[in-house]
Parts: C-alpha cells; sequence; structure tokens
C-alpha cells in the first residue's frame, strides 16, 4: 500500500511490488476511472498484470453474466432478459462471506476499450452505493503479450467502520479476484501455446 492520493480520495494498492503506481498506470487511472467519493464514502484502485493476451483476459472480464467464471466467492449468477446498459444480475454468494445475495446493474460494457462497470442495486450484505469500474490494457511482459488490469470502487463506509477498515475489506475482496482471474487467464494463454502432437 502506497501513501493517499487526494486527487482520488483514496488509497492505491500495486499488486506486483508495492511500488508506486507507474506513468501509464496513473495516466489509465486518471482516464477512466472517475470516481467522486462523498465525505461518508471511501475509494480505492488494484492493479493486476497478467501474462495473458489481452482478448483472453476480456473474454473473462467481460461476462457480466458469469462473474462465477474467474470470482471465487460467487456460487451462482441470474441474469434476466438480454445482456444489455441496465441489465440485471442476481449473484449468490458463496458462504464464509458476511452476504448470501447482491443484486448488481451492468453501467457499462465497452468491448473496444475493454471496460466494464457495475453498480450494487441491492442484496443482504454492507456494501451500500458500491461502484467498481475495471479496465483491461494491453502490455508486453517478459517479451509476450500480457494485461495491464485496473480495477477501482467507490462504496459508503458503514456505521461504525472507519475508512480504512472499508478500504481495506473491499480490496481483499479485489485481490482475491484479480488473483484468480490472473491464474485462470495465464493457465488458458499457456494451453494456447501448447503445440499438438503429431503422433503419426
Amino acid at each position: 500500500m502506497v501513501g493517499p492520493v487526494a486527487a482520488a480520495g483514496g488509497w492505491w494498492a500495486e499488486e506486483m511490488s508495492g511500488a508506486a503506481l507507474r506513468g501509464m498506470e496513473a495516466e489509465y487511472v486518471h482516464r477512466y476511472h472517475k470516481h467522486e467519493p462523498r465525505e461518508n464514502q471511501c475509494s480505492s484502485a488494484l492493479v493486476k498484470h497478467i501474462k495473458a493476451p489481452i482478448h483472453l483476459v476480456w473474454s473473462l472480464v467481460r461476462r457480466f453474466d458469469q462473474p462465477q467464471k474467474y470470482k471465487p466467492f460467487v456460487s451462482r449468477c441470474v441474469v434476466q432478459g438480454d445482456l444489455e446498459i441496465g441489465s440485471v444480475r442476481e449473484v449468490n454468494v458463496k458462504s464464509g462471506l458476511p452476504a448470501t445475495t447482491s443484486t448488481e446493474r451492468l453501467e457499462l460494457l465497452d468491448d473496444d476499450e475493454h471496460i466494464l462497470s457495475i453498480k450494487i442495486v441491492g442484496g443482504d450484505h454492507r456494501l451500500k452505493n458500491y461502484s467498481s469500474i475495471i479496465t483491461l490494457h494491453p502490455e508486453i511482459i517478459d517479451g509476450r503479450p500480457g494485461t495491464l488490469v485496473i480495477e477501482s470502487f467507490v462504496v459508503d463506509v458503514p456505521e461504525g467502520n472507519t475508512n480504512d477498515e472499508t478500504c481495506y475489506f473491499v480490496e481483499a475482496l479485489i485481490k482475491c479476484n484479480l488473483k484468480s482471474l490472473a491464474d485462470i487467464s495465464e493457465r488458458l494463454a499457456v494451453q494456447d501455446h501448447i503445440e499438438p502432437i503429431d503422433l503419426r
């Protein structure tokens, strides 16, 4: 965790090294992750570098209707009607978390810019007025196509909790999701590179 960034009203976490956000990362955050937290809210952004091409990572992230493809805490998801802006999903959460259901609305899905934004609109949890933005950006990692993933959020600070406690809790969930996203994407990327064996 690095120090507070006043303009964002929150803290940045750099997943890989603990170093401050580099120039391009800060530029992407400034351009795409515009949250305006109110006095009783906290906001933060996390960064993950994934050794898999952007099209592969995006194929998992864009599935608003199937977050369980990479989110380990989701057991079930149902979307009513067609998948479009304004669509609502009912998410069932695995036991062990202080929640069982979450109702979430699709705010933005941009396949060209690789942006997904959601807002929580109901459920039995304490994440009130939660909204998040996740963006994907191509990069080269170890000479191969990779993906820079940035996920940011803003949420109310519940009564009896501090700003830091709330941010820490949400960041922990997002870190788990991003680690799972990286593990699955990188495994798929390796499979893509395995040459078929000629048995002739």
